[in-house]
């Protein structure tokens, strides 16, 4: 039996490709440092928008297939930023992905038109279950997933808020589901954050360059509805280091991340240091701020 790492960090996301853009970085980061990463996807994101041409007959309304290939570009991901453990929730195609529509207001919602077997609609306790088990098999000292709205309202991901935040709560209690593991209680959840001053900053940069095209109706002197108030920030991780990682992981998502896109101009004009530095908001745990204000280790007091 292989030797559990001290560290061990548990990260819930929806689709693939959300792993790479959110926490990226931080996944590289502490690989590097010897720390246990286990990251759990809820669904193959069937129903995202194919961007390259010559697969385009794979998507949802038409062939279909695109699950399974973006099993495929997650292991390339996977491999970019060394991750070793690395499942889809309930096992690939349990759930699927439930797709989404825009709100008249600009966030995302529901569409009407879900698969059977859509994310948005699986019973919370089921679903939550499949994760308890996970966690009393890792035993993780920290987690991340999304805030409750899912940072910008995606059905998929208010859902993964909703599952990891119920299996942390029924892994801890001794009497439920003994069959799954020892009881395990999760010490620090995270919820991925977007500081808006970081965001400011790299807009006002990127148009400066002259690219007016990347992250069109963004203003950087404007609202941002995705971007969290850097008091609201708890950490910061500097995984500036491993920037290099976080992009190849998300050039292996070639389908749903362009490669002349915005997340490449970020990188392009204003260096991969802002692609590398991650925020976090602190969901559960008492955090352990460091110089600046902010803690620099989800492991901190663990």
């Amino acid at each position: 039996m292989s030797e559990i790492p001290d560290r061990r960090l548990l990260l819930v996301h929806a689709h693939p490709d959300d792993e790479s853009i959110g926490t990226g970085a931080t996944m590289a980061k502490y690989v590097a440092e010897g720390a246990g990463v286990t990251l759990v996807t809820c669904t193959a994101g069937e129903r995202g928008e194919v961007l390259v041409p010559e697969v385009a007959h794979l998507a949802w309304d038409r062939d279909g297939g695109l699950g399974e290939h973006r099993r495929g570009e997650l292991e390339d991901a996977m491999k970019a930023l060394g991750v070793t453990d690395h499942r889809f929730l309930g096992g690939f195609g349990r759930y699927s992905d439930s797709g989404m529509a825009w709100h008249e207001d600009g966030y995302a919602i529901a569409g009407d038109d879900r698969p059977v077997n859509a994310f948005w609609d699986a019973d919370l306790t089921e679903a939550a279950t499949l994760l308890v088990e996970v966690i009393r098999e890792v035993r993780p000292q920290v987690m991340t997933t999304y805030d409750q709205f899912g940072n910008y309202g995606h059905p998929d991901h208010i859902q993964a808020h909703r599952v990891a935040t119920y299996a942390a709560s029924l892994a801890a209690v001794p009497t439920y589901r003994p069959d799954l593991g020892e009881p395990w209680e999760i010490g620090k959840i995270y919820w991925l954050a977007m500081s808006e001053s970081r965001w400011r900053h790299s807009l006002r940069a990127i148009r400066a360059a002259g690219d007016t095209t990347s992250f069109q109706g963004m203003d950087p002197d404007g609202p941002l509805p995705m971007a969290t108030p850097d008091q609201d920030l708890a950490a910061e991780i500097d995984g500036s280091e491993y920037a290099e990682q976080k992009v190849a992981a998300l050039h292996a998502h070639r389908t749903q991340i362009e490669l002349d896109g915005p997340f490449f101009a970020l990188s392009n004009h204003v260096g991969n240091e802002v692609l590398g530095i991650e925020s976090f908001r602190i969901a559960k745990g008492s955090p352990v701020p460091g110089p600046g204000g902010l803690e620099t280790d989800l492991f901190a007091g663990t």
